[in-house]
C-alpha cells in the first residue's frame, strides 16, 4: 500500500502527527512498533505517556530489529513505527566497539548492517501495508564533536534518505506544523 515518512527535529510533533495519520488510514487497527529501550527512569516516562496517547484497541511491538517479521506477520493494515533513529542508535548500541578508535571499514562494516535492517522495513512496505514511519532529522544542527555522534548523524542521515527516496509521502514537522515535502 505504501510508505509514509515523518521527519523533523527534537519535539516537532512527529509522534503525535504520525499517530493521527494511523488512526485516519487504520482507525482502531494499528500496529505500533515501538524501537525504544527503555534503560532510564525519563525513557520509561516517555514510553507512558506514547502509550496514553494511543487507542488501546492499538497492538504495540517493542523491536529494534527485524521489524519486517513483526509487519509481515501481523494481520493489520496499518503500521506505525517510531522510530528510526532510536532503532538506529539500538544497532550501534549492540556493537562491542570502542568508538573513538574505530576504523572506517568497521564503521563501513555496522553501517551495512543497519542498512540491511533498513531495506527489510522498505520490502515490508512493498506489501498490502501502510507503513508510517517517524525518524529524527539529523541534518540540520551542529556538527557532533564526539566520533560516535558523527557516525550516529551520518548513518541515520543516509537511512533517512533512503527511506524518503522510497517513501511516497514525505512530512517535515516545523514546531508542530507538518510540512509535506514530497507527494
Amino acid at each position: 500500500m505504501g510508505l509514509i515518512m515523518v521527519t523533523g527535529g527534537a519535539r516537532s510533533g512527529k509522534s503525535e502527527f504520525a499517530e493521527k495519520l494511523a488512526y485516519e488510514k487504520g482507525r482502531e487497527g494499528v500496529l505500533y512498533v515501538a524501537t525504544s529501550i527503555p534503560f532510564d527512569e525519563e525513557m520509561k516516562e516517555r514510553i507512558r505517556r506514547h502509550r496514553e496517547r494511543r487507542p488501546s484497541s492499538w497492538e504495540t511491538k517493542e523491536v529494534y530489529k527485524n521489524l519486517d517479521e513483526e509487519i509481515l506477520k501481523n494481520d493489520r493494515k496499518v503500521v506505525l513505527i517510531d522510530c528510526l533513529t532510536v532503532m538506529i542508535t539500538n544497532l550501534l548500541m549492540e556493537v562491542d566497539l570502542t568508538w573513538e578508535d574505530s576504523t572506517s571499514q568497521e564503521v563501513e562494516e555496522i553501517e551495512k548492517r543497519i542498512s540491511k535492517e533498513v531495506d527489510k522495513i522498505l520490502k515490508a512496505s512493498k506489501s498490502d501495508k501502510e507503513i508510517i514511519l517517524v525518524t529524527n532529522e539529523v541534518g540540520m544542527g551542529l556538527v557532533p564533536e564526539y566520533k560516535l555522534g558523527r557516525i550516529f548523524r551520518d548513518i541515520a542521515g543516509r537511512m533517512n534518505k533512503k527511506m524518503a527516496d522510497a517513501s511516497d509521502e514525505v512530512y517535515l514537522m516545523i514546531s508542530g506544523i507538518p510540512v509535506k515535502i514530497k507527494g
